[in-house]
């Protein structure tokens, strides 16, 4: 990165990672569940010096605050408000906006918000839909519920290597980046993951909500990346996707699952054309509101009943 800045969103700090900080044109990327903002510094990169690229690290990741209260932090709502706080920060009135995973569906509910939907000009979701895979939901939402502590670093490694494969990472490098950006050393000396465990309270807090309406309500330019061999975004939902958005632009990333990792050129030059389209008239003119309930899914139901049950 190029740049570090914090702002402060009630009592907790979030760190923002900046590439390119004087470019013309803007993007913020929003990471998924358990990694950083860190994870875009080769995208940034190949983006091109053009973009100015935000990376903000969520609370209880990267650098910035635990929560004091992660049941009422460690939630949609309050990373919503958080993204909010983050384009006030930078004053962006309208700004292009990636999300992986998590950070695509805080995308989807601001791209589809009551009040701010106008401040995205253009989304990109990176794995991730309105509809995801209930068992690569339960698999996603079992591993960060069990705390991890490796001995060695090289243990810790090992364990990266293989629940991120599905990354398609390809190069060492950026295996040994991320080992250091993502290791974190404990008292007794044994190292874990950097990010809170605590942060597995949104799959046992959080309110469902039907993602399905808000993705309805987007008015913007939407693209989806698909991992070839995704366990969450299932190939049978993009057709459903394209009913609402018929305009959505999809790309599939060959030998990735969820999420890729968006550091090879072949991923980043479809994303930097769908960047240079000019903005249809539709996108920034009258868009309706979205629901302002959190209705809740059928299967997020399920799912919150049994995390629930299970770990109460």
């Amino acid at each position: 990165m190029d740049a570090l800045e914090f702002i402060r969103v009630r009592e907790l700090e979030v760190a923002i990672r900046i590439w390119n900080p004087n470019a013309p044109r803007t993007l913020v990327a929003w990471h998924g569940l358990a990694r950083h903002g860190g994870d875009f510094n080769a995208f940034a990169r190949a983006l091109g010096d053009e973009w100015r690229v935000i990376a903000p690290d969520t609370p209880g990741r990267g650098l910035s605050s635990w929560s004091l209260f992660p049941s009422h932090d460690y939630l949609y709502s309050h990373y919503v408000n958080v993204a909010i706080a983050v384009l006030d920060h930078f004053k962006l009135e309208q700004t292009d906006w990636l999300g992986t995973s998590m950070g695509g569906l805080l995308g989807i509910q601001l791209a589809a918000h009551a009040e701010h939907s106008k401040r995205i000009s253009r989304l990109i979701l990176n794995d991730v839909g309105p509809e995801l895979n209930n068992n690569g939901l339960i698999e996603l939402a079992s591993y960060f519920s069990t705390h991890h502590r490796f001995t060695t670093l090289s243990e810790l490694y090992a364990e990266l290597r293989e629940h991120y494969a599905s990354f398609g990472i390809q190069e060492e490098a950026t295996w040994r980046e991320l080992l250091l950006s993502s290791a974190r050393r404990l008292p007794d000396g044994s190292w874990t993951h950097h990010f809170d465990p605590r942060i597995n309270k949104q799959f046992i807090h959080d309110t469902p909500r039907d993602m399905w309406k808000d993705w309805a309500a987007i008015r913007c330019p939407v693209m989806v990346i698909r991992g070839e061999h995704s366990t969450l975004l299932d190939a049978a939902t993009l057709p459903r996707m394209s009913k609402d958005q018929p305009e959505l632009v999809t790309l599939t990333a060959p030998g990735c699952g969820h999420a890729p990792m968006l550091d090879r050129l072949e991923q980043v030059a479809p994303i930097r054309q769908f960047l240079q389209q000019p903005l249809p008239a539709h996108s920034i003119s009258s868009r309706p509101s979205s629901t302002t309930a959190n209705d809740a899914l059928p299967i997020g139901r399920w799912l919150t009943r049994q995390w629930r049950r299970w770990f109460k």
